[in-house]
């Protein structure tokens, strides 16, 4: 198992641990509904450091990595980012992927536990091309910062930089004391901040009590993943993986560019654009709110007597899972088969 570099830090604080893929996460600090209301009404702040962080270098690395994944590298302008997919030959996934145009390099950002095999994916493909590999996790660590009032807790570090306004684009500073800094705008509310390892221990204790000040807080895996759940968001080993296509996922407007150039698992992708829809989509679910238990990953779904899907992540009110096309429109109610007996459950549109 990975250990985070701060975790005596977080352990004095509090913490409780989990294992993620292989890597140490902070679960929470002792107060779940508090993290949570942190991170939806002020601010929290996270040690990521547990996910995986890939740096391709070398003169080839745009075009290369372009004809790899699902979205458009090569329109990257320096500090720019994007969100895409890296598929196989046909079309299955093998990771999402945050990838962020640096002035030497491109950094991959995604979920623990893959490094090697998304290294290995890429390794497969490189015959001539000018391009290497470095895990950067070892020498980088990755603090976020999310909720509203995470923009007022970045400037109270007091750096000279301009906060990155379009979601996945970056600043970049140079810190006499701190090192090469990067501070990337979420997808969603919120900022990360990819620092030297060396540094995080200072940076997360400034962030921290400007986050207090504000009304926020330390939070932890278990806040995180009810907030991404109750927003409708995948994760990629959770709600989608090696057997999934993007399209099924539910990743086409986020993560696919059906006008760049070919790539690796092009065909499989362009071929259910023309001729199809993929037989099931990932779907955010409204659930009751006050069920005695929270229905469980796998757990059916029905129209009438017949199953036409499953969940894969579930909280109070809120769950995603994977809806055959027939029955997956929005505001469609089937019916949840749990443990604890059957409730309804309403699809909801893929959010934004």
């Amino acid at each position: 198992m990975t250990i985070l570099s701060l975790h005596e830090l977080h352990a004095a604080l509090g913490a409780t641990f989990l294992t993620v893929h292989g890597a140490e996460v902070v679960a929470g600090y002792g107060d779940a509904v508090g993290e949570l209301t942190a991170l939806r009404d002020a601010v929290g702040i996270l040690d990521l450091s547990h996910r995986s962080r890939l740096c391709l270098m070398g003169a080839d690395r745009v075009k290369f990595l372009h004809g790899q994944v699902t979205n458009d590298v090569q329109r990257l302008a320096v500090g720019e980012g994007c969100y895409a997919a890296l598929v196989n030959a046909k079309g299955k996934m093998h990771s999402d992927l945050s990838i962020y145009r640096l002035t030497d390099e491109l950094l991959l950002d995604f979920e623990p536990g893959y490094t090697a095999a998304v290294a290995q994916r890429l390794e497969k493909y490189i015959i001539t091309d000018d391009v290497q590999f470095l895990d950067a996790a070892p020498h980088y660590g990755l603090l976020s910062v999310q909720g509203p009032r995470a923009a007022e807790t970045v400037l109270a570090l007091g750096l000279d930089w301009k906060l990155p306004e379009k979601p996945l684009a970056l600043s970049a500073h140079a810190d006499p004391t701190l090192g090469q800094l990067y501070l990337m705008r979420r997808a969603s509310s919120g900022f990360d901040l990819f620092l030297p390892t060396a540094a995080l221990g200072a940076v997360f204790d400034k962030l921290l009590a400007a986050a207090k000040a504000l009304g926020g807080r330390a939070c932890g895996w278990q806040a995180l993943e009810h907030a991404r759940i109750a927003a409708g968001i995948p994760r990629f080993g959770q709600d989608m993986d090696e057997t999934n296509l993007p399209p099924e996922a539910g990743l086409e407007a986020r993560a696919i560019s059906y006008s760049k150039g070919c790539y690796i698992g092009q065909e499989v992708i362009a071929r259910i654009r023309t001729y199809g829809q993929v037989a099931k989509n990932l779907r955010p679910l409204r659930l009751p709110a006050d069920l005695p238990t929270v229905p469980a990953c796998g757990d059916k779904l029905f129209a009438g007597d017949k199953e036409v899907g499953h969940l894969t992540s579930a909280i109070p009110g809120h769950a995603l899972g994977y809806v055959r096309k027939e029955h997956n429109a929005p505001g469609t109610e089937l019916t949840l088969r749990t443990a604890a007996g059957d409730c309804r459950a309403i699809v909801q549109a893929i959010p934004a």
